[in-house]
């Protein structure tokens, strides 16, 4: 079998929740030992679908993120685990708590940087997402939270022919990717943006077709035009600050210092004077 790598695109992700949905499904009340023990009703989500807003109205941008055990190649959980074979990473990169072996310790849930290991007090073991490694080995080709997403934004893949989505990926918490090589890829992770809507004061009218010119700290300009509700966005842009030219008709507007770094930057209505 070959290694699986998953391939989430945020761009995608309508939010529908399938995901979190079937597996929880897959996992209460089902004893998948020795792979996994039942997951408790509440307290848990092995994958959990995640929610950023950004801007404020009327600039606003949601965006949708399933979070899940990111099955690290350098897995701080196994390297933690004083119980020889109670972490430990199958050939096909799923990193697997084994539930007959963990003796409850806790030491692999304050290791996971990515806080997607979980405690069940009942059961006096960790627990978190298995990549569904027991309907892997029953023939599925993937887990239920793939097989359950309607728009494909969720994928599990062999990372054979990931290849070019995976050199287009990129891990979450990326300060992390070398020290313990995450396997969960995402495509589309939301970055910042400056937005706003350009109007004439004295017509009180939108002001369409303007010029709008970003400029960052290292010189690196972007530009755009204002469309037919007088609005323009810079997406996608890096933390950092920039200077912020509006031009129409000969009247210019300019912002200075504009600073991406801690938030989205909403400049609301503009008037050209």
């Amino acid at each position: 079998m070959g290694k699986k790598v998953f391939v989430i695109d945020i761009n995608k992700c309508n939010g529908c929740h399938n995901c979190q949905i079937v597996c929880k499904d897959e996992h209460v009340a089902n004893d998948w030992s020795p792979i996994a023990k039942p997951q408790p009703d509440i307290g848990q989500f092995w994958l959990e679908l995640t929610e950023r807003v950004r801007g404020t109205v009327p600039k606003v941008k949601v965006a949708y993120r399933p979070h899940l055990c990111m099955h690290c190649d350098k897995a701080p959980c196994i390297e933690a685990c004083p119980v020889e074979g109670a972490a430990y990473k199958r050939e096909d990169g799923m990193v697997i708590l084994d539930p007959v072996k963990c003796t409850g310790c806790r030491l692999c849930v304050e290791a996971c940087p990515y806080d997607v290991i979980f405690f069940n007090e009942d059961l006096n073991l960790a627990q978190k997402c298995t990549g569904c490694a027991h309907l892997l080995d029953d023939g599925w080709s993937e887990p239920r939270c793939a097989d359950a997403c309607p728009t494909l934004a969720l994928q599990m893949m062999d990372e054979e022919e990931a290849q070019e989505l995976i050199a287009k990926g990129e891990v979450w918490r990326p300060e992390l990717k070398d020290e313990v090589k995450p396997r969960v890829y995402y495509l589309g992770l939301p970055k910042k943006f400056i937005a706003g809507t350009l109007y004439e004061p004295v017509e009180e009218e939108v002001v369409i077709g303007a010029s709008a010119k970003l400029t960052a700290a290292d010189g690196k300009v972007l530009t755009v035009e204002t469309d037919s509700y007088g609005d323009f966005w810079f997406e996608g842009i890096d933390d950092g600050v920039y200077d912020l030219e509006l031009k129409h008709s000969g009247k210019v507007k300019t912002f200075a210092g504009l600073d991406t770094t801690k938030e989205d930057i909403n400049l609301g209505d503009i008037p050209l004077t």
